[in-house]
Parts: C-alpha cells; structure tokens; sequence
C-alpha cells in the first residue's frame, strides 16, 4: 500500500465475500432472477415498521443501555421459555448485538486466545473463518459430506480436535445446505463437546425455518446449556434483515465478556430496530406459520425442479437454501455460475465460497416467489442444454423420489 501505509497481515488475509463479490457484478445487470442472497422477499411486517415510527416520532431516538432494551430482553427470555424451555435471566444472561455477525464476532473474541483453533463446519457460512482469524484463532474445516446430509460425523469431528480447540461453531438450520441434524445426531456431536471441554457457539437465526421436525436448540441437550452460545436474531424469521438487531443468550461470565467489548464498539443497536424487535415478537403465530408453509412450497418447487433438469439435488431440512450438485456439467462451481449469470441471466452462488467442501456445488436461495423460481428453473435447463452438459439420471431418479 502507498504512503506507507501496513495493513494488519490478518487483515490482508482475508479474501473478499464469495456471496458479496459476486453480487457486485449482478447489481449492474437487468432482467436477473436472483437465488443468491438469502434474504425474504416478503419484508418486514407493517406493524413491526409501525413499531419504529412511533418511536421516532415521539423522540426516542437515543443510546439504549449496552445490553440493548431490557424490554426486549425480557421479550426474547420468554420466548425462548414459551417456544423451548430455555430460561435465560434476561439482566445478566442476553445481549442485544448488531444482527447476528456481531455476535459471533464478539464471542470469538471474548473467547479465544492467538492459536486457538476453532472447529467450523465444511462447507459453512462466509464469514465464519474470517472472524475465528480476525479474533486470532485457526479455523480448521470439518467436513459434512453430501451423503451425510452435510451432518458433520462425530468421527471428522474428534479427528480434527487437538489440545488447541477451544470452541466449536454449528449452524442449523445450515446456509449454504438447509442440512439440520437430527436430535440423536446433535447428541451424538455433544459427547465429543463434553469429551473434549469444549465451548460451544450455535448459530440459530434459522431456527422457525425447520419444516420436516421441531427444531432442538443446542442448548437444550443434557449438560449443554452451560457450555452453549445461543446466537439468533430477527433477521430470517421476520424479514429485518436491514435492520440489524440480533441477541447472544448464553452463561452469564461470557455475556458479561461480549458486553464489555461491545461498549467499547458498537456501543449498542440501534434503538428504533430494537423497539422493532420487540413488536416482531409479538407477531402471530398463525402468521409465521403461514411464512413456513410458503416456504416449504417452494422447497418442493425448488428441489423438485432441480432434479427434474439434472441436477441431483438433496432435499434441505431448514433455511431456504438448495444446494446442488453440477459436478455432472464438467464445470468447476464458479464457472457455473458466472457462465448461468451472463447467459441465462440466473444469479446463484459458487459453493465453494462457502469452504472446499462446496466445490461441486451451488447455493440457489428459494427466498423468492414461485413463479421467480419456476422461471430460473427453466432458464438454467436451457442453459444445461446450449452447454451439452451430461446430466445425472441415475441419481435424479433417487433424489427426486426422496423429495416427494
């Protein structure tokens, strides 16, 4: 860099967003059908806007205390209690964050000391190890293959713990694969978290979007509530994703740790989103509910579609993310999608920015209408056919029965 000017080697590390570079180059394009970035088409709630407004207009408008609202905090405590069981003092034992992403960043921080490493799902969320880096840990891939329903095996695992693991990152419902494990599997990965003295940090904004079974918070499972971070937010469920206000829930000593750096950062969020938040939570449950089902109807769509065109495609647990496999095409993921988004006009994302175990792979976000989808289904099967590419009959035969 001129003037000399040295950046942090941590820092010039780390590569550009996968997702975010890609979508530079889809932002200056037109008549695009994008299942690239997994946000709700459907936005946020008139009455949770409403919530805001009244805010604004009779002049709040200024810092909440660090923690966030305590009114917000006790509305997330008692969800968690009515939807979970999980009891969480909501004075010492929650923090308002700035979505989700600064309460990962936090955690890592307040946790980790340089070399220690922490175990990340592969393939797995961008930024998960950027932040285990930018908070000095080593983030060490732990493969969750395609015939595991990218459930990661309890084996991969303890193969990949050594004497520096310090903590262990899950996210489920999963971006980029919709994969969520099983009560029996999550229990499964909690014994090698016992075993091992392991700190958990559980992802969970996905958590209303499980449509096959209830979804079990990691914290729930025996011996697990005093080791597990609980990170969720707004953004999924209630279509905020501009708004940025999410929550750690966790033991009081580490949300004691993330709030004193949070003071010196963020500060606090944002007061009008928090006041946001605290409406959302009072939204029906019929009417998330309906949001569910919607989306279950294009999971079919989605999936279904896939694996009628060729492309072998399992069927996603949770979230709203297909990912399949073009290994048949002969084109590395990245080409795939540069080559679809010029010639088909169909934005998706390479799967390999989500770790080497997505090459092979594309994340297609079915966050979008039915027609939107059935449209990019039929552009990427015209496309396959200019390509010449072989497809997959065998094994479309097998997933496209699975998804029925």
């Amino acid at each position: 860099m001129s003037g000399g000017m040295r950046l942090s080697r941590a820092v010039e590390a780390i590569p550009p967003s996968g997702i975010r570079q890609f979508f530079d180059v889809v932002s200056r394009m037109e008549d695009v059908i994008s299942l690239g970035v997994g946000e709700p088409d459907y936005g946020t709630a008139w009455r949770v806007r409403e919530a805001a407004i009244y805010g604004l207009e009779r002049g709040r408008t200024t810092y909440t205390g660090n923690s966030g609202l305590l009114d917000l905090r006790r509305a997330i405590a008692a969800a968690l209690g009515d939807q979970y069981g999980l009891w969480y003092d909501p004075e010492r034992e929650l923090l308002i964050t700035v979505g989700v992403s600064e309460g990962l960043d936090l955690a890592l921080r307040a946790l980790l000391d340089p070399g220690d490493e922490v175990l990340i799902l592969d393939p797995s969320y961008v930024a998960y190890p950027p932040c285990v880096s930018l908070a000095g840990g080593v983030p060490v891939w732990t493969p969750a293959h395609a015939e595991d329903r990218f459930v990661p095996r309890p084996d991969e695992l303890e193969r990949r713990t050594t004497p520096r693991t310090r903590a262990l990152l899950l996210n489920y419902p999963g971006n980029p694969t919709g994969a969520v494990p099983t009560r029996a599997e999550l229990e499964a990965i909690a014994a090698v978290v016992r075993r091992h003295d392991l700190v958990v940090i559980s992802d969970e904004i996905y958590d209303r979007l499980s449509y096959d079974a209830p979804h079990v918070p990691f914290a729930t499972l025996p011996g697990m509530l005093e080791r597990t971070l609980l990170l969720n937010g707004f953004s999924k469920t209630y279509g905020m994703t501009g708004w940025r206000v999410g929550y750690a829930a966790g033991p009081a000593p580490l949300i004691g740790a993330m709030t004193r750096i949070h003071q010196y950062t963020a500060l606090c969020a944002s007061r009008q989103a928090q006041e946001a938040a605290i409406e959302a939570l009072r939204v029906p449950e019929r009417e998330i509910q309906a949001t569910v089902d919607d989306y279950a109807l294009r999971r079919q769509a989605i999936v279904s579609g896939l694996n009628r065109i060729g492309l072998a495609c399992h069927m996603p647990a949770g979230a709203f993310y297909a990912f399949p496999s073009i290994a048949a095409t002969g084109l590395d993921a990245h080409e795939f999608a540069t080559r679809l988004l010029h010639e088909a006009r169909v934005a998706l994302v390479p799967g390999d920015a989500f770790g080497p175990g997505g090459a092979g792979h594309v994340r297609c976000a079915y966050a979008t209408s039915l027609p939107q989808i059935e449209e990019a289904i039929a552009r990427i099967d015209r496309f396959l056919d200019r390509l010449g590419a072989s497809r997959a009959p065998e094994v479309v035969e097998a997933a496209a029965l699975s998804a029925d």
